[in-house]
C-alpha cells in the first residue's frame, strides 16, 4: 500500500520537491560543491580536546590564539564538550595548533572520536562530587575544633587544636582545590588573569597565614575559612557543571544511523565488505528493511524507503529505478540495487553530520552574564589586594603581618563564590522544576535565552501533530468496500494501511476473504475478491484522481475507485502550549512541508494567524533568519533532522522525546512527555528565572558595595571575610531556590 501525495499548485514547486526527495540529508546541508565553492569545507577538519577550557574567557583565548596560526581558516569552541574545530589548509598539523595552545597555558589533544563516550563527563561530574564531599567533611570538623578554641582555649591546648586543623585542611585543600589550581597555573603560564587564580591566591593566603599563626601560636588561624571558600567553590562549580553536562553530540547521534557493512556485487558473486571500502560505482544490494550503507542511484527494483530517522517524516516514499537514496535510509518492501555515488565522508549523511556539529560548535550571540563579568573580575581583585597590602605597610610601618592579613581578607570577601553562583543555581533549580514539568534543560543559558523571545515558530508534522495518520471518512464506505479495505490492509505494513486496519478493527468490520493477496512495491497492495481484481494504494496506479489531501485508494473490479483521507492527530497540549504564549504576547507562526490546505486547517483549528506551507528545511531555517533579522527572538520547535538548520539559529530551540535523535540532542530544550503545554509554562519561568538572577548579581553588588570597604579598613580578619562570603553565598543559593 502506497501514500498518494497531496498535489502543489505549483509545478516548480512539485518539481522542487522531487529534486529534494532524491537527497533528504541536502534538505538541510547544502551539497558538497556548493560548501566547497563557498568556502565552508575546505582542506582538512581537525578536531581538539580542551579538558581544561570552562568559561566564555577560555573561548575567546583559544580561538584568537589559533586563528593566529598559519594555514587556519576558522576554529569554533564547543564548550559543551569542551572540543575545538579547525579548519585548515591541507599540510596544517594537529601537534604545531597543540603546541600554540600550550603556549597560553591550554591543554589540548588531538581528539580520537572512537574513545569519546559519555562516561567521560561522568567521570568528571562524580569526581566534582567527591572533591565536594571531602571538602564538606573537613570543613565540619575543622569548624568543631574551633568551636574549642573560640570557647577560650589557650597556650598549648589552643596550639594542639590548630595543628589537628591543619592536618586536616592541609591535604584536604590539595586533593579538592585541584580544578581551581590547575587553572590557576595554565592560566599565569599563558600570561593570563583567570577567574581562577584570586580564587586560588584566597584559599592559598588563607591556608598560609593560618600555618603562620600556627607555628607561632597565635591567637587566630582560618583554616576553616580556607576549607569553606574551597567547599561553597567547588558547589558553585558543579553546579555549572550540571548545566552543561546534559547534551551529546547531535553529529554522534548522525554517524550511528551508518550501518558498519554493505553487501556488493564483485564478478557476479555477493560480497560482504566494510562500508569504509565502498567506493564510487560498486554496486549494492540492499534487501528489505536493512539500511542504505551509501548515496547511491537505484538501478533496480521496487520498494518504497523510510526516510523518518532524516527528515522526521513518517510516512515512506516511493522508490524506483533512476531515484537516488542516502546514506541512513531503511529500505522497506522491495530488494533493491544501487550503484554507489558517494560513500564515506563523501555521503550526504556524514555532510550532514558536519553540518549539525557545524551548528553545535557556532557560538551564540548570547554570553551567559557572569561569564561577561568574569573579564573584568579579575584584575580589579588583585588590584584591591595589593593596594591593601600596600597601604598598611606603609600606614602601620612595615607590620607585614597585618598587611598580608588585611590583603588576605581583601582577597576572600571578594572572591567570586556568589557571582559563580548567581547563574547556575537559578538555572539548576528552575530546571528542577521544569523538569518535574516534563521539560529537560540541556545548556546552562538556554532559560536566559527562552526568558528573551518574543516569537515562537513551531513545525506541524510530529510537533503539532502526533505523526501517526488516521483515517477519516471511514463512515463513507459502504460495508464491502470497508472489508475489502480492510483485508488488503491485513496483507501489508504500510503506516496507512496499520492506521486503517486498527480503525476497521474499532468498527467492529470484518475482513472480505481474498486470495491471491501481494505487495506491489512503491505502488500499494492487491488481491483477488470474487473473480474481481481489488487494489489499494497510489492514485495513479489505482486510476483515481489526487486530492487535497493524504489519501489511499480503493478499487474494487470495475467499480469507480473510493478515496480514503487520513489527518494526522493533535498533540496533547497544543491549543493550550498556543494560546498560552499569545496570552504572554509572543507571535507564534507554523511552518510545515505540507500542502497548503493541510496546513491552513491546523492553523485555523489551533487560531494561529501566521503559517507557511510546502516550505522546505533550508526555508525554515531562512523563516527564522528573517524574522532574526528583523530583530524577534524566535523560539523554534521541531522534531526531524529537516528541522536542524531551524533549531541552530533559532535563539533558543526545543524538540519533542519523540523527535530524532540528531535533532533532539541539536536542542537546547527537550519536552519528555507528549504534551506540549510546558512550552508556554517554560516561557513564564524563564521570566522569573531571568528575574532571580538580576536578584543575585543585585545581592552581589551589594554585599561587595559593603563587604569591601571594611575589609580594606582592617575590619574583618580572614575568618570573617570568609564567613561574610558563605553568607552571601547562601543568600543567592536561597533566593533561587524560591523558584521551586
Amino acid at each position: 500500500m502506497t501514500v498518494s501525495p497531496a498535489p502543489s499548485n505549483a509545478n516548480t514547486y512539485e518539481e522542487e520537491r522531487v529534486s529534494a526527495s532524491a537527497c533528504p540529508a541536502c534538505l538541510a546541508a547544502p551539497s558538497a560543491e556548493q560548501l566547497a565553492k563557498s568556502g565552508d569545507i575546505k582542506g582538512a577538519r581537525i578536531m581538539l580536546s580542551l579538558p581544561t577550557a570552562h568559561c566564555a574567557v577560555c573561548i575567546t583565548d583559544v580561538e584568537r590564539e589559533l586563528m593566529k596560526q598559519p594555514g587556519v581558516k576558522s576554529a569554533r569552541v564547543n564548550l559543551t564538550l569542551k572540543r575545538a574545530s579547525v579548519d585548515a589548509e591541507t599540510g596544517v598539523e594537529p601537534a604545531g595548533l597543540i603546541a600554540a595552545l600550550d603556549k597560553i597555558g591550554y591543554e589540548s589533544h588531538e581528539l580520537d572520536a572512537g574513545m569519546l563516550s559519555a562516561t567521560e563527563a561522568d567521570k568528571r561530574g562524580r569526581d566534582l562530587l567527591m572533591r565536594i564531599g571531602v571538602a564538606g567533611f573537613a570543613m565540619m570538623n575543622i569548624m568543631l575544633l574551633s568551636v574549642a578554641v573560640w570557647s577560650g582555649a589557650q597556650d598549648a591546648t589552643r596550639d594542639l587544636f590548630h595543628w589537628v586543623s591543619a592536618a586536616i585542611a592541609i591535604p584536604t585543600i590539595i586533593f579538592s582545590g585541584q580544578p581551581f589550581f590547575a587553572s590557576a597555573y595554565y592560566s599565569l603560564r599563558g600570561g593570563r588573569l583567570g577567574m581562577d587564580v584570586p580564587i586560588s591566591l584566597a584559599i592559598l593566603l588563607a591556608l598560609g597565614i593560618s600555618l603562620f599563626e600556627t607555628m607561632h601560636s597565635g591567637a587566630h588561624a582560618y583554616f576553616e575559612a580556607a576549607t569553606m571558600l574551597t567547599f561553597f567553590l567547588l558547589v558553585g562549580r558543579y553546579l555549572d557543571y550540571r548545566t552543561r553536562a546534559v547534551a551529546r553530540s547531535a553529529a554522534e547521534e548522525l554517524a550511528a544511523l551508518e550501518v558498519p557493512r554493505a553487501t556488493i556485487l564483485r564478478d557476479g558473486v555477493e560480497v560482504v565488505v566494510p562500508v569504509g571500502e565502498l567506493v564510487v560505482g560498486d554496486l549494492m544490494r540492499v534487501r528489505p528493511g536493512g539500511r542504505i550503507p551509501a548515496d547511491g542511484e537505484v538501478i533496480e527494483g521496487h520498494s518504497e524507503s523510510d526516510r523518518s530517522l532524516l527528515t522526521g517524516e513518517s510516512l515512506p516514499v516511493q522508490v524506483g529505478p533512476g531515484m537516488v537514496l542516502s546514506a541512513g535510509e531503511v529500505n522497506l518492501t522491495g530488494p533493491l540495487m544501487i550503484r554507489v555515488t558517494a560513500a564515506g565522508k563523501d555521503s550526504s549523511l556524514h555532510r550532514m553530520a558536519d553540518l549539525v556539529a557545524m551548528a553545535e560548535s557556532a557560538k551564540t550571540k548570547y554570553t551567559s552574564l557572569a561569564e561577561r563579568a568574569a573579564r573584568a573580575y579579575a584584575p580589579i581583585v588583585h588590584i584591591l589586594s595589593f593596594t591593601a597590602f600596600c597601604a598598611w605597610a606603609w600606614v602601620t610601618g612595615g607590620d607585614f603581618r597585618l598587611a598580608v592579613n588585611i590583603a588576605a581578607a581583601v582577597l576572600i570577601i571578594t572572591c567570586p563564590c556568589a557571582l559563580g553562583l548567581a547563574v547556575p543555581a537559578v538555572v539548576t533549580a528552575a530546571s528542577g522544576k521544569l523538569f518535574r514539568k516534563g521539560l529537560l534543560i540541556k545548556d546552562g543559558t538556554a532559560l536566559e535565552r527562552l526568558a528573551e523571545i518574543d516569537t515562537v515558530v513551531f513545525d506541524k508534522t510530529g510537533t503539532l501533530t502526533m505523526g501517526a495518520p488516521r483515517p477519516q471518512n471511514l463512515s463513507d464506505l459502504s460495508p464491502k468496500a470497508l472489508s475489502v479495505a480492510m483485508a488488503l490492509a491485513e496483507g501489508s505494513s504500510h503506516p496507512l494501511a496499520r492506521a486503517l486496519h486498527q480503525a476497521a478493527l474499532g468498527q467492529g468490520a470484518t475482513a472480505a476473504a481474498l486470495e491471491d493477496i501481494r505487495e506491489v512495491p512503491g505502488y500499494g497492495v492487491e488481491g483477488h475478491w470474487q473473480g474481481q481484481i481489488v487494489r489499494m494504494g497510489r492514485a495513479n496506479w489505482i486510476g483515481a484522481e489526487e486530492g487535497a489531501s493524504t489519501a489511499t485508494h480503493l478499487k474494487i473490479g470495475d467499480e469507480a475507485p473510493v478515496s480514503i483521507r487520513f489527518v494526522d492527530s493533535l498533540r496533547p497540549g497544543a491549543e493550550e502550549a498556543v494560546a498560552g504564549l499569545v496570552a504572554q504576547g509572543k507571535s507564534v507562526w507554523l511552518v510545515s512541508g505540507d500542502v497548503e490546505a493541510a496546513v491552513a486547517d491546523l492553523a485555523a483549528r489551533l487560531g494561529i494567524t501566521q503559517f507557511r506551507a510546502g516550505a522546505l528545511p533550508m526555508e525554515k531555517a531562512q523563516l527564522v533568519a528573517d524574522l532574526t533579522h528583523e530583530g524577534h527572538r524566535v523560539l523554534m520547535v521541531g522534531d526531524g533532522l529537516n528541522d536542524t538548520a531551524a533549531l541552530a539559529g533559532a535563539h533558543v530551540s526545543v524538540s519533542p522525546a519523540s523527535a530524532l535523535d540528531a535533532a533532539r540532542t541539536a536542542s537546547d530544550i527537550v519536552l519528555l512527555g507528549q504534551d506540549l503545554a510546558p512550552i508556554a509554562e517554560a516561557a513564564r519561568i524563564a521570566k522569573h528565572a531571568r528575574r532571580r538572577i538580576k536578584q543575585n548579581f543585585a545581592i552581589s553588588i551589594v554585599y561587595n558595595a559593603v563587604a569591601v570597604p571594611l575589609a580594606l579598613m582592617g575590619l574583618a580578619t580572614p575568618l570573617m571575610a570568609a564567613l561574610a562570603m558563605s553568607a552571601s553565598s547562601i543568600t543567592v543559593s536561597l533566593n533561587s531556590l524560591r523558584l521551586r
